[in-house]
C-alpha cells in the first residue's frame, strides 16, 4: 500500500491507544499542473482498518483516474459562494431561500471555520443529533436539506470527493405521553354561533375593510396570503368564482404554497355583494388601476398588510368577548369544521382549501363527523331492535 499510516497527537504512545488519537493516512499524488509530487493526508479514522480502507478507495481512484484533489476551502466559504448561486438560479421563491438562509445559520454555527473535506460523516450526523435536541423535527429535516444541497454541490463543483449527508439520518424523538396528549388536541377554531357575532362585530366597524376580509376569510378557507393577492380579475361575478392563482409574501406576489393550492372555487353571493361595493368605492377614489388591481389594498395599491389582519382580528375578538388568541388562520379552521358539519365529504373539502392532504384539516373533520357516525350507529342498533 502507497502511503503511511499514523496516529495523529496521540499522548499516550501505546501500541493500544486508549488516548482516542485518531489515525491519519498520508500519501503522496502528482500535482497536474507542476507534474511534481504532492504530499496529501486524510485524517479522523478511529481506527487503522478504516484507514486503511480508505486508503484502498484512494488508490483505486488514483488508478482509475478518477481522483478529485479536494480543495482547502472552508464550510462557511463554500456556503456563501453556494448561496449565490442557489439565489441566482430562479427556480425558487424568496419565500424558500429566506428560510434556506435560516437554516444555513444553524449549519455554520457547527461548521463555519472547518474545511469542507474535513467534515466528516460522523461529524455530521452528530450535529443532526445535537440540533435535535433543541428543535423539532421539521427544523432539522429543513436544516439537513439544506446541507445536503450544499454538499453535492460541493461534489459537483469538485471541491471534494463524497456528500457526507448521503446516509445521514434525521433522529425521530419518542414523544413523551404529555406530548402525545398535546398533539391529539384539536386546533382552536370558532363555533357556528361564534363566528357569526365575529362577524357582526366587523360588519360594524369603522374600517371599511374589515368585515370584507374577514367575510371572505370564513366563507372561503383560502389563506391570508392568497387573500392578499387577490385582483379584480380572479373574480367571476356572473359564475359565482374566486380563483385562487397566487399567495403574497411580504408586498410580493408569488405562485401558489403548492400545485393544488392552484384552485377555482364556488362562492356565496354574500359574499361577491360585499365585494362589489369594494370596487364601486375604489372606481370613485380612483384606486382601480389596470396594472394592479388589487382587492384589499391599503390605499397605496399595495396589498394589506398580514400585520394589520392579525391586529385588526385580535381586536374585533375582544369586541366580541371571544378569545383573542385565534388568528386569520383559524378562520381556515372554522371553515373546516362547518363544511364537515354541514356533511361535504374531506376530499371536497381538502379540494377547497388547496391541498391533497392535511393533517390537521382530517383532525378537524374527523374531530366534527364523529357525532354523526355515532348517531348513525346507533340508529342502525335501533333498528335492528325494532325487528
Amino acid at each position: 500500500m502507497i502511503g503511511s499510516f499514523r496516529r495523529r497527537g496521540c499522548k499516550c504512545k501505546k501500541k493500544r491507544c486508549t488516548c482516542g488519537a485518531k489515525w491519519t493516512y498520508r500519501y503522496h499524488i502528482i500535482d497536474p499542473k507542476t507534474g511534481k509530487r504532492k504530499q496529501k493526508e486524510t485524517r479522523g479514522f478511529d481506527t487503522k482498518e478504516q484507514a486503511e480502507a480508505e486508503a484502498k478507495r484512494i488508490l483505486a481512484e488514483i488508478q482509475n483516474g478518477t481522483y478529485i484533489e479536494e480543495k482547502d476551502i472552508t464550510f462557511k466559504e463554500f456556503a456563501a459562494q453556494w448561496m449565490k448561486m442557489y439565489e441566482k438560479s430562479g427556480k425558487v421563491k424568496q419565500s424558500t431561500i429566506d428560510i434556506r438562509k435560516a437554516r444555513l445559520k444553524l449549519l455554520e454555527k457547527r461548521f463555519e471555520q472547518i474545511k469542507m473535506k474535513d467534515i466528516t460523516k460522523l461529524m455530521y450526523q452528530e450535529f443532526l443529533n445535537d440540533l435535535s435536541e433543541k428543535y423539532a423535527r421539521k427544523t432539522v429535516a429543513s436544516t439537513h436539506e439544506v446541507g445536503s444541497l450544499i454538499f453535492k454541490k460541493a461534489v459537483e463543483l469538485e471541491v471534494i470527493a463524497k456528500d457526507i449527508t448521503e446516509y445521514a439520518e434525521v433522529p425521530r424523538k419518542i414523544a413523551t405521553i404529555e406530548e402525545l396528549e398535546e398533539a391529539s388536541e384539536i386546533p382552536r377554531y370558532l363555533e357556528k354561533d361564534e363566528l357569526a357575532r365575529f362577524l357582526k362585530v366587523a360588519k360594524k366597524s369603522d374600517r371599511p375593510l374589515d368585515y370584507p376580509i374577514f367575510l371572505t376569510l370564513a366563507y372561503t378557507g383560502m389563506r391570508v396570503g392568497e387573500l392578499r393577492a387577490l385582483k379584480w380579475r380572479d373574480i367571476n361575478f356572473k359564475e359565482q368564482t374566486i380563483s385562487i392563482t397566487k399567495t403574497m409574501y411580504h408586498d410580493t406576489p408569488q405562485p401558489p404554497k403548492t400545485k393544488s393550492s392552484h384552485r377555482t372555487i364556488d362562492v356565496d353571493r354574500i359574499v361577491l355583494d360585499v365585494l362589489d361595493r369594494i370596487k364601486k368605492r375604489q372606481k370613485i377614489v380612483k384606486l382601480d388601476h389596470k396594472e394592479n388591481d388589487l382587492i384589499f389594498s391599503r390605499g397605496d395599491n399595495k396589498p394589506v398588510l398580514h400585520n394589520t389582519i392579525l391586529k385588526r382580528m385580535k381586536s374585533l375578538l375582544r369586541r366580541a368577548g371571544l378569545p383573542d388568541h385565534l388568528t386569520p388562520h383559524s378562520l381556515r379552521h372554522t371553515h373546516t369544521s362547518l363544511l364537515a358539519e354541514a356533511g361535504v365529504s374531506l376530499e371536497v373539502i381538502q379540494n377547497r382549501l388547496g391541498h391533497q392532504d392535511d393533517k390537521i384539516t382530517r383532525s378537524i373533520y374527523l374531530h366534527v363527523t364523529k357525532p354523526k357516525k355515532k348517531e348513525a350507529s346507533q340508529k342502525f342498533a335501533e333498528l335492528l331492535g325494532s325487528i
